[in-house]
């Protein structure tokens, strides 16, 4: 069922498989709302969205769809993941995932789950933001128009800090990547994230789920458990202590490879690699930790890496390039904020904070997949170095030149709807002919 508004035939075939998430009603609301968050450019409210669809919607319907209608934010999210997967990886390849947390900075004290915590990309000198915190997965994918990889994200969770704290984000990562595997259950899930999710809430992972993260340089590393001596008593779990990253760098192995970057260059990288155990956050499960350090630099290293994919660890180069596709989650979380206004929204009910800021990062993901379906035109690129001759060296499209072809696509159907009162093209000819036989 269509929504009120009047949307392209070909934004609807990209949210049409998304409808069994919603009662009738509510996808038509969904619809109205996706593309009022598009179509918005400034003040991307929950009524904002209405404005930007140019709906006649009571604001009542928008803050229901939020607060109190009957849809759940995982179920869609991996709804929209089925569509990433079916439009942009080949039958059972694997999936790459990117982990990352960010920010939406509100004020209030009555904004469920607001609280100070570490934002990264906060300007003061402390880093500090009070808002509401989203972990969030994305599927890293390879548009075949762009030299540089996407994350595209599909599942996000509300991150409860301080005295009412739930659980770590490590944890509701965990959880995110477990509902992507059991969707999935065919498939090897390669997650990749930062330095903060590790611990113990990873040593339950589904043996489909491979992690690789960054190493921090107080880690302490032991050598693999020997083996049993038949003798009385507990046999030992590890090793000899091996040290932390630095101590390990001094007697590693170092062999010249060539690492790809995130923007497509190549770089000459010495890397090692070592399996041993991480007793602090895998215990007993052997993991590989590979380090990293410029082609010119001869002492220490500058990235550690530890993985649990161990097969592909044998190939360092390889763990350093997955690590290096996480950087994408960091350039989505940047474009919804910047392009389509996520966290802008002023809402304080439970529901609503929870469901308002995944729903936007949702509606990024779905913009990608219509361009990439219906959208893309070579010609663009040279229209719009036509218009704006600064951009000298631009060859791909960016996020906003893809959200800004889709507002002109809905703008262009908002206008050109036919008229349920018009005539059809074979009544008029009908007509016509009628009147050419009464005059002959």
């Amino acid at each position: 069922m269509f929504p009120d508004a009047s949307l392209p035939v070909s934004l609807m075939s990209v949210l049409l498989p998304l409808a069994p998430c919603f009662t009738a009603p509510t996808f038509r609301t969904f619809c109205g709302l996706v593309a009022g968050l598009t179509g918005q450019v400034r003040r991307r409210t929950v009524v904002g969205m209405l404005l930007g669809a140019c709906l006649a919607w009571p604001h009542d319907r928008a803050h229901y769809f939020f607060s109190r209608a009957r849809w759940e934010i995982d179920e869609l999210g991996v709804a929209v993941a089925f569509v990433v997967v079916t439009l942009f990886l080949d039958p059972g390849a694997d999936i790459t995932v990117a982990v990352d947390d960010s920010v939406s900075v509100r004020c209030g004290k009555h904004v469920h789950g607001a609280g100070w915590q570490h934002d990264g990309s906060a300007k003061n000198k402390q880093k500090l933001s009070f808002g509401n915190c989203f972990v969030t997965a994305g599927i890293v994918v390879v548009l075949p128009f762009c030299s540089r990889t996407w994350c595209l994200p599909v599942l996000a969770r509300l991150h409860l800090p301080g005295k009412n704290a739930g659980p770590s984000k490590t944890t509701v990562a965990r959880d995110l990547v477990k509902i992507l595997a059991g969707a999935f259950p065919g498939r090897v899930v390669h997650v990749v994230a930062d330095a903060a999710y590790h611990g113990p809430a990873l040593r339950d992972l589904p043996a489909s789920v491979t992690w690789t993260c960054r190493l921090p340089k107080t880690a302490v590393l032991y050598a693999l458990a020997p083996p049993r001596t038949g003798k009385r008593g507990r046999p030992r779990t590890k090793g000899g202590r091996l040290g932390t990253p630095a101590d390990l760098a001094r007697t590693a192995q170092w062999t010249t490879c060539q690492v790809p970057s995130y923007h497509g260059r190549t770089d000459i990288k010495h890397t090692a690699a070592i399996r041993c155990l991480w007793y602090g956050s895998f215990r007993t499960r052997e993991v590989t930790v590979v380090l990293s350090r410029d082609e010119h630099t001869t002492s220490g290293y500058s990235l550690a890496l530890v993985t649990t994919d161990l097969a592909t660890a044998q190939d360092p180069a390889a763990i350093v390039a997955r690590y290096v596709m996480r950087w994408s989650i960091e350039v989505s979380y940047n474009d919804s904020r910047n392009v389509l206004g996520a966290g802008e929204a002023r809402n304080r009910s439970r529901k609503a904070v929870e469901r308002t800021v995944p729903f936007a990062l949702l509606v990024h993901t779905l913009i990608v997949c219509w361009y990439a379906r219906h959208g893309y035109d070579p010609a663009d690129i040279d229209a719009r170095r036509a218009e704006q001759p600064w951009y000298t060296e631009k060859t791909e499209p960016a996020f906003e030149d893809m959200t800004v072809k889709l507002r002109r696509t809905l703008i262009a159907a908002r206008f050109s709807a036919p008229n349920p009162a018009q005539a059809t093209d074979a009544e008029i000819r009908a007509v016509l002919g009628a009147w050419a036989a009464a005059a002959a």
